[in-house]
């Protein structure tokens, strides 16, 4: 079992509950930020090649989540890579997307390189996350009651991050896991209809998927301030959804950890209140 393990995005969505998972079971996470504010915590930097060798010194395995300012993530995440390769570190768990094949774009270049370079190497290829709808989706709830996407009727197997956390956790410490790639689900595939049912009942009020063209997608990331280059690519793997692309669901997260992932209706119940506004005083 490591001792000491790196969580990069460690203050981060996944990140945060990995270095939790971690120190339950008393392992030391040191979590890289770029301001860091705790002694379990390090400078890092993945533009930085110089915040590299502190963040790794003492290290037995990596929790991988790439930058979310770029999407070259491979020439950007490799010097790291190979500094812990040299240092004899041999296990690592990646974060990438069930969008993302081996190969492809974004982190699928590093899942390639991984495969290619790290016999212990871990991917893991979440679909949506349920926290999406307190947070990138809370705006439109709260002020229109609307949901809008280009996924048509596509259905999606949204998977609550902590379940992702707990598979990173496992994969992290459990040496007699099988490395490769897992693909992670939720325990049902809904369309965003459904999606927006299962909030209204949650809600002060009832909430509607609206349906955009990709185009009026594209517009309507640009108008909220994204770069043209990854609206697109947003809307484009929206309209992969409705042509079916993340219509499955696989069992991994059950395999891994031993229970059953969350379901979205739990989810949304146990954070109902982001949808009740304070009231005014």
């Amino acid at each position: 079992m490591a001792d000491r393990i790196l969580v990069t995005g460690g203050t981060g969505t996944t990140g945060s509950l990995v270095a939790s998972g971690l120190a339950a079971r008393g392992i030391d996470a040191r979590i890289a930020t770029r301001s860091p504010s705790a002694p379990h915590q390090v400078r890092f930097d993945w533009s930085d090649a110089a915040t590299h060798a502190a963040a790794l010194d003492g290290v037995d395995a990596l929790y991988l989540v790439a930058p979310t300012d770029r999407s070259d993530h491979l020439p950007v995440m490799r010097p790291l890579l190979d500094q812990a390769l040299d240092r004899g570190i041999a296990r690592f768990v990646l974060l990438s997307a069930s969008s993302l094949p081996e190969g492809g774009p974004m982190m699928g270049q590093v899942h390639a390189w991984l495969h290619a370079h790290a016999p212990r190497g871990t991917v893991l290829r979440p679909s949506w996350f349920m926290q999406n709808f307190v947070t990138q989706h809370l705006p439109s709830i709260l002020d229109e009651g609307r949901i809008y996407t280009a996924t048509q009727d596509g259905r999606v197997p949204f998977i609550d991050a902590a379940d992702i956390a707990a598979v990173a956790v496992q994969a992290l410490v459990d040496p007699a896991l099988a490395s490769g790639d897992r693909l992670l689900t939720g325990p049902e595939a809904l369309s965003y209809d459904a999606v927006a049912q299962h909030i209204s009942a949650v809600a002060p009020r009832p909430v509607v998927h609206c349906r955009l063209t990709v185009d009026a997608l594209v517009r309507r990331h640009i108008g909220l301030g994204l770069p043209a280059p990854y609206a697109e690519a947003l809307a484009r793997m929206d309209d992969a959804i409705a042509q079916g692309s993340e219509d499955r669901v696989t069992t991994q997260v059950e395999q891994v950890t031993g229970r059953q992932p969350t379901r979205l209706a739990d989810f949304l119940a146990a954070h109902r209140s982001a949808y009740h506004r304070p009231a005014a005083a």
